[in-house]
């Protein structure tokens, strides 16, 4: 479930990232003052991002790849890292009353129709109990390994932003190495006589640079936006099983 809605967001990226490349990248409407000199000026071009992922040569693929791959997981772990998504509150009021009376059948039937990281790791933790018996050990184990499944899978996904972020400026090296290359060996087949070869392996050395750059900034900058909010949502939810957890305790010694 949670892979499917991974790939939607994937789609969802590349279709506005093309959205965004197709567009111009200026659209200048000459002044009045300036209108006489336009009209003496042939006019330029208008260059696209698209156009510009075209100068910058093979490199341009797999950074395209990692932008797309970087919009994607931004927009699911703005999706995913939410308070809400680990802790239902009325479904802790619900478990915190079951537990004062001690119903363990029906803090099971919550845990299962409400599943979450925090049900779902303090259903393994009642699985624990034998009859009128808990086993404060097995019940500990049960939730350090429950917990660590629950809530590891979901930094999983943020650490991608951080291995985006180191990969994208070496392409991006990548390419300019190959345009270095290209320019020099331009120079050296053909001379100075033909500026606009050399011109544009320089460009597309300096584009690959600016892409690689440009997906890596913005990539970090969630990787540890992510990574905080995350660390807060993971104390919270062990403050929550920490309390169930001496709440069932202390019931059941009464």
């Amino acid at each position: 479930m949670k892979k499917n809605k991974l790939v939607k967001f994937f789609i969802f990226s590349g279709v506005a990232l093309l959205f965004i490349a197709v567009a111009p990248l200026s659209a200048q409407t000459p002044s009045t003052d300036g209108a006489e000199l336009a009209e003496l000026t042939p006019p330029a071009d208008e260059k696209t991002i698209l156009d510009m992922v075209r100068a910058g040569g093979l490199a341009m693929i797999p950074l395209g790849m990692l932008s797309v791959a970087a919009v994607g997981f931004i927009a699911f772990n703005f999706y995913a890292i939410r308070r809400s998504s680990f802790i239902n509150d009325s479904v802790i009021e619900e478990l915190d009353e079951a537990v004062s009376k001690m119903d363990i059948d029906k803090a099971r039937d919550i845990c299962v129709t409400n599943p979450s990281p925090v049900t779902n790791t303090f259903n393994c933790g009642l699985s624990q109990i034998r009859g009128d018996k808990l086993f404060p050990v097995a019940i500990e184990k049960a939730f350090e390994n429950a917990s660590s499944k629950e809530l590891t899978g979901a930094f999983v996904v943020v650490n991608y932003l951080s291995i985006i972020a180191a990969l994208a400026p070496m392409v991006g090296l990548l390419g300019t190495v190959s345009g270095m290359v290209k320019a020099f060996n331009s120079i050296a087949a053909e001379g100075m006589g033909k500026p606009e070869i050399l011109a544009d392996n320089i460009s597309e050395a300096l584009i690959t640079t600016a892409s690689g750059m440009a997906i890596a900034i913005p990539a970090m900058f969630f990787f540890f936006f992510f990574r905080n909010r995350y660390s807060k949502i993971v104390a919270e939810v062990n403050l929550v099983l920490g309390r169930l957890y001496s709440d069932l305790l202390s019931t059941a010694e009464l």
